[in-house]
């Protein structure tokens, strides 16, 4: 099964490596998966990762209209009927193919140079789950479904995106306005690249530009590290969860992740049309890019940090606080949406047990309290004017039968 993208060199100079390939899972009307190839079929149902949100209540408060969204990845094709009125193409942008020569110092052909074409599927994937169009015949649809794609192509199967072009990709985003940046590629080794990227990150987020990254997938060996970008501080690092809302066992953990998302067999478009179905952190972070262009588009006033501690604060956890498997919790899109009546700058712990503080139990009182006393008192008192009322009532009855009895014996004698 492929996984998500592997990025980012050690040096602007080195090359990257890539995991997905086109020969992803191809979903079928089961659930299950076979081989994909592009264009592949289209997928009728609804995936699961779309049926646990209640997308009519959704799309009541916010569909991402006006949102600019930044894909970068290894483009966007737009031959996807889903994704051909979600790109911008005009504003779309290739940056490997002035880098990639033949032998003779000439530019090797690298198909559009917006940034619409993609021969890997990937960064077609992504776009996917933020803002595909809902068509007919399959109820795969984007999160976002007005929001609109900038695809920047940065990265190739063969792995020719680097530190430096990645930064660059984000410098041009900002450039062309987006609003919400999604990255799902991460370092290799988990070593932390030149400072320029951090640099463009940094630039992203004084912007306001909200900036999700994925959050890697070497979580089957148990070692916590940290990746890049997703490990520089404001960015939103996002794990993989998977049906039961748990870490999907590839999922990188670290104090860096800031929440999950679906994440395992997920279903998006690929190039030239229909469906196939992938799994890695690649397709978490997309999940979360796209409420936020929800967010954002409800609440344009919202800085990147409010916006990115709404989705923390409204996560499903299983614990009171965060934790280094799933960060603050698991997405929950419509409660980001609708328990949204102030802006906060930082999520806090809540409905669960924190380690460092149990849970204050009831007061036992072994005695009554004065208002039972009370209570207790009126009780008595009730209860004793009714006996008297009743003592007295037969007491009345009982003098008067008496009586009746003496004059009826007088009148006899």
């Amino acid at each position: 099964m492929a996984y998500a993208l592997k990025a980012l060199a050690l040096s602007a100079a080195a090359t990257l490596t890539v995991l997905a390939t086109p020969a992803a899972a191809a979903p079928s009307d089961d659930g299950g998966s076979g081989q994909c190839t592009f264009p592949s079929k289209p997928y009728a149902g609804r995936p699961w990762a779309l049926q646990r949100v209640l997308l009519d209540e959704l799309w009541r408060q916010s569909t991402g209209k006006g949102m600019k969204v930044a894909v970068i990845d290894t483009g966007v094709d737009i031959k996807n009927p889903q994704l051909k009125g979600a790109v911008d193409a005009s504003k779309g942008k290739n940056l490997l193919q002035k880098d990639l020569k033949d032998t003779s110092g000439q530019p090797l052909p690298r198909g559009a140079e917006n940034g619409t074409t993609d021969t890997v599927g990937h960064g077609t994937k992504v776009a996917g789950i933020i803002a595909a169009r809902p068509a007919k015949g399959t109820g795969f649809v984007g999160l976002a479904p007005d929001a609109t794609i900038i695809p920047v192509e940065q990265n190739d199967a063969d792995g020719h995106g680097t530190a430096q072009t990645l930064a660059d990709a984000i410098r041009y985003a900002i450039g062309v306005g987006a609003d919400v940046i999604n990255i799902s590629q991460d370092t290799a080794n988990a070593v932390e690249p030149a400072a320029t990227l951090k640099q463009a990150i940094d630039t992203a987020l004084a912007q306001n530009i909200v900036v999700v990254a994925s959050a890697g997938n070497d979580g089957l060996g148990g070692n916590v590290k940290q990746t890049y970008p997703a490990s520089y501080p404001g960015v939103l690092a996002v794990a993989a969860s998977d049906r039961n809302n748990e870490r999907a066992a590839f999922s990188q953990s670290g104090e860096f992740v800031g929440v999950a998302a679906p994440g395992v067999d997920m279903v998006s478009t690929v190039p030239g049309g229909g469906h196939c179905a992938d799994s890695g952190t690649s397709f978490s972070a997309p999940y979360v890019a796209g409420v936020a262009a929800l967010i954002k588009a409800k609440h344009p006033k919202w800085t990147q940090r409010e916006v990115v501690a709404q989705i923390e604060q409204t996560a499903e956890r299983s614990v009171s606080g965060h934790d280094r498997l799933v960060g603050w919790g698991v997405i929950d899109p419509v409660r980001a949406l609708t328990e949204d009546d102030h802006p906060i700058e930082t999520p806090v712990a809540h409905e669960g047990v924190t380690p460092a503080k149990a849970p204050t139990p009831a007061a036992l009182h072994l005695g009554e309290t004065d208002e039972q006393r009370t209570q207790r008192l009126a009780t008595y008192v009730a209860v004793g004017v009714a006996v008297l009322a009743a003592v007295l009532g037969g007491a009345a009855v009982t003098i008067r039968d008496a009586r009746r009895r003496r004059r009826r014996v007088a009148g006899s004698g």
